[in-house]
């Protein structure tokens, strides 16, 4: 899990540096926010589902909501590291253009956070729907990008992408444009993910008699 932090905070990283390596045009805090938070949300999810994972072992009596608030504090602290990578980028390679560079700097920041919160969730709801923590992570990908696809494969079902799917929330949320429709949309897109599936996986979790290891199955 350790290496899985640095991976996710590493791509971060190369995300920002490289985005403003290769569009020095362009480059804004928006350009950079959005390469860096869409890539970290990649791998963020899988920390949660691993951390409500380890509950399947753990007695009945054992509690969610720490588990739960401990992976959106991990979520928090990806988003927040993906602000300061690109805030640094951004002041050690200014931008080259003419336009404001830290246009919207506010809103993006916090976009961002909550892009890795509402990906974070997702990684939890999954892990605990999900029996296998190597499915659950791949269905982090899987399963959100399979329905914004599947969504944008139709003009008529073109707008309920906005309203169902983690990655066109994201996309508002890194515009650094939220109007209050956006936010709406976002709010529908953390109750379906990020509060509807992680109360259906509790209570099937809370269904689900822990699993003990013998004595020699420690190991």
């Amino acid at each position: 899990r350790r290496w899985l932090v640095a991976i996710t905070l590493l791509a971060g990283l190369a995300a920002a540096v490289g985005t403003s390596a290769a569009q020095p045009a362009g480059r804004t805090f928006a350009t950079l926010m959005e390469a860096a938070q869409i890539l970290m949300s990649v791998t963020v999810p899988f920390l949660g589902a691993l951390l409500v994972h380890d509950l399947r072992g753990a007695p009945r009596t054992a509690r969610l909501a720490p588990t739960l608030l401990a992976a959106t504090l991990l979520a928090v602290a990806a988003g927040l590291f993906g602000v300061l990578v690109c805030a640094l980028t951004l002041t050690f390679a200014p931008a080259v253009s003419g336009a404001d560079p830290w246009l919207n700097v506010g809103v993006l920041s916090v976009g961002g956070v909550l892009v890795q919160v509402t990906a974070q969730l997702t990684g939890t709801a999954l892990g605990l729907l999900l029996r296998s923590s190597v499915i659950a992570c791949l269905g982090t990908i899987v399963l959100p990008m399979g329905l914004w696809l599947a969504l944008g494969a139709a003009d008529v079902l073109h707008p309920a992408q906005a309203w169902l799917t983690p990655y066109a929330s994201a996309q508002n949320l890194l515009s650094g444009r939220m109007t209050l429709l956006a936010w709406l949309q976002w709010t529908v897109v953390l109750l379906i993910w990020g509060v509807g599936l992680n109360a259906v996986g509790a209570a099937r979790l809370r269904r689900v008699p822990a699993v003990r290891t013998g004595p020699g199955e420690a190991s």
